[in-house]
């Protein structure tokens, strides 16, 4: 854009437009880049808006602008998506050192000199995008897509610089008694190191000459002198030269020495090495030279000894480790491209061709392994095959699962039925390819399980098998009338029917006939006329005959439809006249008096009517059919067969939710029966209720069995099995994941298959084969005779042996073979001696002696000296050579401890999880008898740990015991229902159980029982009110009191008959005892009459009252009424007609309502014992006098009745928690002592339900294991160094490789064993031998490593700056000599951080005064006394004394208050007490103002006024020499009372004094300073 800008401004110069033909007036603009579209990763596009701005500002067309200077509008990006997060990260490094914020930018940061605190800085640190596989920098904008970038900088707070704190300075060290110039020497050690630029460490360490030296004695030398050894050289060949040279003289490898030595060269032979391992043996050397104690070199004949150190020594000629060149990488692990974007990873090896040998380079790492198809590569492979569970189907479920093996339930015979457990199979397969998921599924084989991700589905869960249920019918309804069949023909039925209440579920059949008929002949008409009879009016005057109109309807149905003709609508009547007889209307038919006929009974119907004088009876016949009942009766439906005839419909429809394969028939056979269950001829049963023969149905589809495949063989191994190992079998298995159902194919018995693998490989077997040892290599003689003039070719050499490969059938085979398949290789070099002339020989060992039974024996064996040995008192010095050596005998007694607590009760068992269906029926051992097991560790005599097989068998003490069973609370069975509580309505009928077994051990405990142990169920119950009714006969006639009347009219008296009778169904009306029926309902049995007299009015008797309302209001009347029969003959009036009460509540107007019981407990089935059950509650009818009535009252009231009367409910299953059993015993966590521990665990198959009992939460068991003996190699401590055959130089430490025996804590009870119990020796470079150096007299050398300090904290006004402190250990030089002390090393300092460290504080410290003097150190908060860096002095100025302090102490306090002024100054203190300056006492000019250091003494000015002040009891100094406050007060009071007093004597006297008293001279310099704070 900055070019673009030009060319505009260029464009508009008009002197210059003139000239510049191809100037533009409009310049190209671009937008923002866009989005990075497109694929993912780097063939992503970018795009951004490109347009053409004349330059007055407008958009123009883009060919107005130059075409070249046009942007892109596009450009390749990398495109992030999603999954690039597991890709790439943000790769941030730590924070950098906190710099100064005017430096932060890379200046060079000055210290401050007025930091009080701390100081505000900025640190920065690194931050990249990276991709995490190969750690490469990216574009930082793919990170930013998914997380913000992490800030590059903060603020940060840098503490003031912090000067290097040491400790006091050791004590002298003693000077030594020579005589002679000596030296002592004391050293401190740094306590903190220099942080943020303080001061750094001072001098560790001072020396001085010993202030009494020792004269020598005349004529000895003041300087000792000592052997010092030189480091080796290293490991060379002999050159040819040095074979052939012979008497050259040589330098001795003394540097000041001129002494020559000469030797001769003899020849040396090549000892040639079998391949392939070629080892070669050379020889290396080192200096020895006599130093002075003054560091210089002496003449080696100043430092002769008894022995001369050894100069020489064969080696091994160093040789590095060769290897073959690498194998071609293998195969990637990773061949498909999965979503996970995890690389996959391939490896190759090389083999080692010769190991090192000498001090040659170790071998390097043989195998090596990189990632490979890492992101894009990855997409190009195909998709990695997916896994996912699969299950096969339900099995069928078992109730028996839930039920205990004593139950006796369990082995009856019928049918078990609500809740259960059903189990399946929970199988992996792999999941198809995206392509092929639209193809039909396929039944895959399993495969492993652990390839599934995610946790499996359940393998068990709750079921419920219906149970079956009865029929429940209703009441037998009421005959019906005798009616036509369809109202044809003359054939008639008399029928009654039921309805089904609960249909049948299960196995328990159909319903009983609905449906009864009786055969009849007296045929009423299907529809028959309604008649409303009129008022009969006399056809002359108020009696006699006359004619009634009356009205018919034919049944509220159309008049056609009735069979008869329209009966007459006038009729004749008579109206009784006053001396007329007098007849009642005939009343109702009776009932009847047997429900049919036979040859010894007839039933009949009575009615009567009244005639005034005497009254009439008719009879007639009734029920006149025979008493035999009618029905159909069916068979049960057949199977399901096919149906030709609607094979072609669809098949889909399901009505019981299965798999339909087509639309079939069903017949059953249909008979008809008399009531005594015999068949007769079905023409006798009414065709109208006949049953159907043939329904539809749905055929049911085969279902074949369904098995997955096999799964893959198990694999065979794929390393080689050794000869001696049992025979390796591969097994495959496969799951059926659908049972055969309706005549389906059955399952193949075969679901496991096993074999032995094949062509399993051996491993081949390499043994070493070791070649004799070469003869004993020694340094060559011309290097040895050359330095020490020694003829004689002994001393210690290396020998080297050949070592082979060999196979099986001793056929020699590469040496890398038996490095790869047998033990490390034997050693190819070892140490050998050639004795010389004057070396001590002696026979080999002897044989131990053998030892006795006895536990105190022990064993020998001896040698003795051979040849001249024996002659030589060196060789009998037994100390030095021993001759007999004695070893303890082993003894066989062995004692054992018992070691750790008894393990849990262990029940025997198998040691794999069972399959499901068998774990649910208790299979397993819960509880029972088992064995405790106790850990013993075993000793023999000496105390030593041996082998636990010694003490015992199995290394354990066994001890039985027993895991008490939980036994469940038991209760008896049901007892049988009570009676109903009522005899009439509602009521509540209860059964039990009582308690016969009480829980323990965890049981599940028992329901809440009452105070007789016993738990109740109750259900609600119903009686029939009318069970039992009262029946009444008709009146008697009128009977007249006066029988002397003879009229024979008048009142009277008569009577019926009433009898209790059985009102139900099956009672058929029978009379019972009247005790049986309400008492208080007992009809009137007597009643008064009257037989009215000639010429009396004649009244019928009363209608029926007229309803009340619902409601029953009191205000609201009810009427009945009565008419004329007879007019009387006079004018006697009649009585009243009609007759009106009140409607009154419970007496003569009731109210009905339906009434609900309870709701019942949830029932079961009997063969239930949980799942779904019922509850029920009953419906009645109750008058609103609270009794119990026929439903009918509430039913003709059309009164709601509630929705439900039965409801499902649930009883929940009781689950106990089913565990697998338990694994077998893992492996011990440790191979040897006591710590060790062996676990085995189970897993929970299903949780507990209901009021199960619940899982266990100890699901792992821990033993300890059997406590067998450790060994291990125990390095003992580093001698001092030590050099061999010298007093100083190059020499080694050492320490001892023991093995021993121990419990797996190595203590000092550990006992030494025999090495080879140890098994292999750990490498021993390093380890047992390290270099050292002894410095001679004279050398300056360091000192060992201070002891660490203690971790301390940066901190800022108490509060810790740093989450992690410091520590610090110094090595400081040590001068012998002060000639070559410039060659002294530099001290070293070492600093570590810490945790769990302080923040300390300094504060100075000072001692009473005495002798007007005191000491001033600097102490640390935890009372260690530190020193530090000396601060360089300040200038004086104006007459101010330096002050000099240390350094350690100034940031944490101010120096100035513990600092005294010299004499002929005077302290000037600050309002705090603290020090400020010195002032010069007028007078003693020529003294300079100076402040003692704190290394010396302090001399105060009023130092001797202490001894003044001593015994007062009120001190005017402070423990530290200053005056305390109130004394300057006081000294001021004074001061003005002598000015005054002065002034007073002045104004009285008028005369001066010349002898006025003056003060000191440094007492107005001090009361100068009160309300001065400036000064």
């Amino acid at each position: 854009m900055a070019r673009v800008a030009t060319l505009g401004t260029a464009c508009l110069n008009p002197s210059h437009a003139l000239h510049l033909s191809g100037c533009s007036m409009a310049v190209p603009f671009s937008g923002h880049w866009g989005r990075c579209i497109g694929d993912c990763g780097s063939g992503g596009v970018q795009s951004r808006v490109v347009w053409c701005v004349h330059l007055e500002g407008w958009t123009t067309h883009h060919s107005n602008c130059e075409q070249n200077d046009r942007p892109e509008n596009q450009k390749r990006c990398f495109k992030i998506c999603d999954w690039h997060l597991e890709l790439f990260e943000w790769d941030v490094s730590e924070w950098h050192i906190c710099v100064l914020v005017p430096f932060a930018h890379g200046e060079v940061k000055p210290r401050t000199s007025e930091c009080v605190t701390a100081q505000h800085g900025l640190q920065h640190r690194s931050v990249h995008c990276i991709q995490k596989l190969n750690r490469t920098i990216v574009a930082s904008e793919i990170c930013e897509y998914f997380t913000p970038r992490p800030p590059t900088e903060q603020a940060c707070l840098i503490p003031c610089p912090r000067d290097c704190v040491v400790s006091e300075f050791s004590p002298w060290s003693e000077c030594r008694k020579r005589c002679g110039k000596n030296l002592q020497h004391r050293t401190r050690s740094v306590i903190f190191p220099p942080l943020y630029g303080g001061s750094k460490c001072p001098n560790l360490t001072e020396s001085r000459v010993c202030e009494v030296p020792i004269s020598c004695p005349l004529g000895e030398e003041e300087y000792t002198y000592s052997l010092k050894v030189g480091p080796w050289s290293k490991c060379r060949l002999p050159l040819p030269k040095e074979v052939n040279l012979i008497g050259r003289t040589m330098l001795d490898f003394s540097s000041d020495s001129t002494e020559r030595s000469t030797f001769k060269l003899q020849g040396y032979k090549h000892h040639h090495h079998s391949k392939p391992w070629d080892i070669e043996i050379g020889y290396q050397t080192r200096q020895v030279r006599c130093t002075r104690s003054d560091g210089k070199n002496a003449m080696l004949s100043l430092c002769v000894q008894e022995t001369v150190p050894l100069t020489f020594q064969s080696c091994i000629m160093p040789k590095d480790c060769e290897t073959s060149d690498w194998s071609a990488w293998s195969p990637c692990s990773k061949m498909c491209h999965s979503g996970d974007l995890s690389p996959g990873f391939r490896g190759r090896s090389r083999d080692t061709k010769h190991i090192a040998a000498g001090t040659g380079r170790a071998c390097p790492d043989l195998e090596e392994k990189e990632a490979c198809n890492i992101g894009g590569a990855g997409e190009l492979l195909h998709p990695c095959p997916r896994f996912s569970w699969r299950t096969s189907e339900w099995k069928a479920c078992e109730v028996t699962l839930l039920l205990e093996h004593q139950d006796p339930r369990r082995h009856r015979h019928t049918a078990l039925c609500g809740g259960g457990i059903q189990v399946r199979e929970v199988y992996c397969v792999q999941t198809p390819a995206a392509a092929a998921s639209l193809q039909p599924p396929v039944i895959t084989r399993p495969v492993e399980k652990k390839l599934c991700p995610g946790p499996a589905p359940s393998a068990s869960q709750l079921c419920s098998i219906p149970c079956p249920s009865e029929c429940l019918l209703s009441s037998w309804s009421v005959w019906g009338p005798c009616v036509h069949e369809n109202c044809q023909g003359r054939k008639g039925f008399r029928m009654r029917q039921r309805h089904v209440i609960v249909e049948p579920t299960g196995n328990s059949g159909s319903c009983p006939h609905l449906v009864e008929s009786i055969p009849c002949e007296t045929l009423n008409p299907c529809y028959k006329w309604i008649i409303s009879k009129g008022i009969c009016f006399p056809d002359h005057g108020k009696c006699g005959y006359g004619n009634r109109i009356r009205k018919a309807a034919c049944d509220e149905v159309p008049d056609d439809l009735c069979s008869e003709p329209p009966p007459p609508e006038t009729v004749a009547c008579e109206v009784p006249c006053a001396v007329d007889c007098v007849i009642t209307e005939w009343s109702e038919w009776s009932s009847c008096s047997h429900s049919c006929s036979s040859k010894n009974t007839e039933g009949k119907q009575s009615r009567t009517r009244s005639i005034l004088a005497l009254p009439g009876e008719e009879y007639r016949l009734c029920n006149d059919h025979s008493c035999t009942q009618l029905y159909w009766e069916t068979s049960p439906w057949g199977p399901c067969s096919e149906d030709t005839l609607v094979t072609a419909l669809n098949a889909t429809i399901n009505w019981n939710g299965e798999a339909t394969c087509g639309v079939g028939i069903q017949t059953r056979k249909v008979f008809c029966m008399k009531n005594n269950s015999v068949q007769v001829t079905t023409k006798r049963c009414p065709d109208s209720t006949r049953p159907e023969t043939a329904r539809p149905c749905l055929q049911l589809c085969k279902k074949d069995c369904v098995v997955t495949p096999f799964s893959e063989w198990t694999s065979c191994p794929t390393t080689c099995q050794h000869g001696n190992t049992t025979a390796v079998k591969q097994s495959r298995y496969r799951i059926i994941i659908q049972e055969a159902a309706n005549w389906g194919k059955e399952c193949p018995d075969t679901l496991f298959e096993e074999r032995e693998c094949e062509d399993v490989p051996l491993c081949p077997v390499y043994s070493w084969k070791t070649h004799k040892w070469s003869q004993c290599i020694l340094v060559p003689d011309s290097v040895r005779q050359g330095i020490l003039g020694i003829n004689e070719a002994c001393g210690h050499g290396l020998q080297s042996r050949a070592v082979t490969c060999i196979s099986d059938n001793n056929h020699s085979a590469d040496v890398t073979e038996c490095m790869k398949w047998t033990e490390p290789m034997p050693s190819l070099v070892q140490e050998c001696l050639i004795s010389c002339k004057d070396d001590c020989t002696f026979t080999p060992w002897s044989k131990f002696t053998p030892c006795s039974l006895d536990c105190e024996s022990t064993k020998s064996r001896r040698r003795s000296p051979t040849g001249r040995s024996r002659k030589r008192d060196k060789c009998q010095n037994t100390e030095v050579y021993p001759q007999v050596e004695t070893e303890t005998c082993p003894c066989e007694t062995f004692t054992s401890r018992p070691h750790g607590n008894w393990s849990e009760c262990i029940l025997s068992g198998g040691k794999g999880e069972l399959q499901l269906g068998m774990r649910f029926h208790g299979d397993t051992n819960e509880c029972g008898e088992g064995v405790q097991l106790r850990a013993i560790a075993c000793y023999d005599k000496t105390g030593r740990l041996v082998e636990p097989s010694h003490c015992s068998r199995s290394g354990y003490i066994e001890e039985a015991c027993a895991v008490p069973c939980p036994f469940d609370c038991k209760l008896s069975d049901w007892s049988a229902w009570a009676p109903c509580t009522a005899s009439c309505g509602t009521g509540v009928k209860i059964r039990s159980k009582w308690l016969k077994e009480k829980p323990y051990n965890g049981g599940r405990p028992c329901p809440k029982l009452d105070l007789k142990n016993q738990v109740y169920e109750a259900v609600p119950c119903y009686a029939e009110c009318n069970q039992y009714s009262w029946v009444v006969e008709p009146w008697s006639p009128c009977k007249i009191n006066n029988e002397q009347n003879s009229l024979h009219c008048g009142e009277g008296k008569q009577s019926r008959k009433i009898r209790c009778i059985n009102a139900t169904e099956d009672g058929e009306g029978v009379t019972v005892a009247n005790t049986l029926c309400n008492q208080s309902e007992f009809p009137v049995e007597t009643q008064k009459c009257t037989l009215h007299c000639p010429n009396e009015c004649v009244m019928s008797d009363w209608g029926q009252w007229s309803k009340c309302p619902q409601s029953c209001d009191p205000n609201i009347m009810q009427t009945r009424t009565r008419y004329v029969l007879r007019s009387p003959s006079h004018a006697k009036a009649c009585p009243e007609d009609s007759e009106m009460q009140h409607c009154i509540l419970n007496q003569n107007c009731f109210q009905y309502q339906y009434n609900l019981t309870e709701w019942s407990t949830c029932q079961l089935s009997e063969n239930a014992i949980c799942g779904q059950g019922i509850r029920k509650r009953l419906l009645s009818c109750v008058r609103s006098n609270g009794k119990s009535v026929n439903m009918n009252y509430c039913e003709k009231l059309n009164l709601q009745k509630p929705a439900k009367l039965s409801i499902h409910c649930l009883v929940e299953c009781v689950v106990n928690c089913q565990l697998s059993e338990w694994s077998a015993w893992s492996e011990c966590s440790h191979t040897c002592g006591l710590a060790g521990q062996m676990l085995r665990t189970r897993s929970v198959i299903m949780q507990a339900q209901g009021e199960g009992r619940l899982c266990p939460t100890q699901l792992t068991q821990y033993r300890n294991c059997a406590v067998k003996p450790c060994y291990s190699w125990i390095l003992g401590e580093w001698t001092p160094c030590k050099v061999k055959g010298g007093q100083c130089g190059d020499g080694f430490q050492v320490r001892n490789l023991t093995c021993v025996v121990h419990d797996g804590f190595i203590s000092t009870m550990s006992k030494q064993v025999e090495t080879t119990l140890c098994g292999d020796l750990p490498p021993k470079d390093g380890m047992l031998l390290l270099p050292c150096s002894l410095p001679c007299p004279g050398d300056c050398h360091l000192t060992e490593w201070s002891e660490w300090s203690a971790c301390e904290l940066t901190c800022i006004d108490g509060r810790s700056f740093e989450i992690t402190g410091h520590q610090s250990r110094s090595r400081t030089f040590i001068i012998q000599s002060f000639e070559n002390q410039d060659s002294c090393p530099e001290q070293v300092l070492e600093t570590r951080p810490c945790s769990g460290g302080k923040c300390y504080n300094y504060i100075w410290k000072t001692s009473l005064w005495r002798d007007n003097e005191r000491t001033v150190w600097c102490q640390r908060s935890d009372g260690i006394n530190v020193t530090g860096m000396y601060a360089e002095p300040s200038n004086a100025q104006h007459g101010i004394g330096r002050i000099q302090c240390i350094s350690a102490c100034v940031p944490f306090c101010a120096c100035s208050g513990v600092c005294g002024c010299e004499r002929g100054y005077t302290e000037i203190m600050r309002s705090n007490g603290i020090l400020d300056y010195c002032m010069k006492v007028p007078g003693l000019e020529d003294k300079k103002g100076d402040v003692k250091t704190v290394a010396a003494k302090n001399k105060p000015v009023n130092s001797k006024m202490h001894d003044i002040f001593n015994g007062w009891s009120i001190q005017p100094f402070n423990p530290d020499g200053k005056l305390k406050i109130w004394v300057y007060g006081v000294s001021a009071g004074g001061f003005l009372l002598i000015v005054f007093l002065i002034f007073t004597s002045y104004l009285v006297c008028k005369k001066p004094k010349p002898q006025q008293s003056t003060a000191p001279q440094q007492k107005p310099l001090t009361l100068a300073y009160d309300g001065d704070i400036d000064m």
